[in-house]
C-alpha cells in the first residue's frame, strides 16, 4: 500500500469522524436535526429507541431503495443499447451492487461512533438533562455542527471509497431521475422534513427533531461544503491521489 492510498484512507475515515460528530452535535443543540437525520431522530425520539440504531435502520432502508435504483436503471439502459454493450453493463452493475452493499457495514461503523458521540455529549436544549438553557450556546453549537458537517462530507465524498448512504442515496436518485445532485438534494431534504412531521403530528400532536437548525442545515451543510472544496480539495486529491 503506497503512501497516497494511506493518505487517502486516513482522510476518508477522519471525514466520517468529523461527520458523525457534525450529526449529533446538531441535534445536542437542541434547535432542530438535520432533514436527512430528523426521520430517525423523531422516531427513535416518539418511540424510545436508540438513536443510532434507529438511523442505522433508516440508512438500510436506503442502501436497498439504492439496489433497485441501480439495477432498475441498468436494464432501462441495456435495453436502449447495443447488445453486445450487454457483458460490460452487467460488470458494471455487479460493482455497482457491491458498493451500495458496501455501505451497510459502513453505516453499522458510523452509527456506532455517533453512539459514542451522543454518549460523550451533553444536551444543550432547556428540555434535556445536564442542559445550558443559553441561546446564544446553542446556536454556536449549531454553527459548530454544521461546519464539521459540511466539512466531513466533503472530505469523505472527495476520497471516493464507499459513501455514506444519505450521501449516496441522493446521489443515486439524482442517476435515476437525470437531474442535478443540488436539486436533488434540496428535494430529497424537503421530502424528510415533511415525513418528519407528519410522523411527529400524528403520533405527538407536534413537531419533533424541525426546528430552526434543521433550515440552517439545509441550507448552510451545502455551502460549507463548497467553501472548504474551494479551498482544499485539490490540495486533499492529489495528497490521496485521488483521480476526477
Amino acid at each position: 500500500m503506497n503512501k497516497k492510498m494511506i493518505n487517502r484512507i486516513i482522510i476518508y475515515v477522519a471525514g466520517l469522524l468529523v461527520l458523525a460528530l457534525g450529526i449529533i452535535l446538531n441535534t445536542k443543540a437542541g434547535l432542530g436535526v438535520s432533514p436527512i437525520i430528523s426521520v430517525s431522530y423523531s422516531i427513535s425520539q416518539i418511540n424510545g429507541f436508540n438513536f443510532g440504531n434507529t438511523t442505522l435502520g433508516l440508512y438500510a432502508v436506503f442502501v436497498l431503495i439504492e439496489i433497485i435504483m441501480h439495477v432498475t436503471e441498468n436494464l432501462r439502459s441495456r435495453k436502449s443499447q447495443d447488445k453486445a454493450l450487454a457483458p460490460a453493463n452487467k460488470n458494471s452493475l455487479k460493482y455497482i451492487i457491491l458498493t451500495d452493499i458496501l455501505q451497510f457495514p459502513l453505516s453499522i461503523v458510523f452509527t456506532r461512533f455517533m453512539n459514542l458521540f451522543s454518549g460523550a455529549i451533553p444536551d444543550f436544549s432547556p428540555k434535556g438533562a445536564n442542559t445550558v438553557p443559553h441561546f446564544g450556546l446553542q446556536l454556536l453549537v449549531l454553527f459548530a455542527a454544521l461546519v464539521l458537517t459540511g466539512i466531513g462530507a466533503a472530505m469523505s465524498l472527495n476520497m471516493r471509497i464507499i459513501p455514506n448512504p444519505g450521501d449516496g442515496i441522493v446521489q443515486a436518485i439524482a442517476d435515476f431521475v437525470h437531474k442535478g445532485v443540488g436539486i436533488t438534494k434540496n428535494c430529497f431534504d424537503i421530502c424528510n422534513v415533511l415525513f418528519t412531521c407528519c410522523i411527529g403530528l400524528i403520533f405527538t400532536g407536534h413537531l419533533v427533531g424541525i426546528g430552526i437548525g434543521t433550515i440552517c442545515s439545509m441550507i448552510g451543510v451545502g455551502r460549507v461544503i463548497a467553501v472548504f472544496n474551494h479551498f482544499f480539495k485539490k490540495k486533499l486529491i492529489n495528497a490521496a491521489g485521488v483521480e476526477i
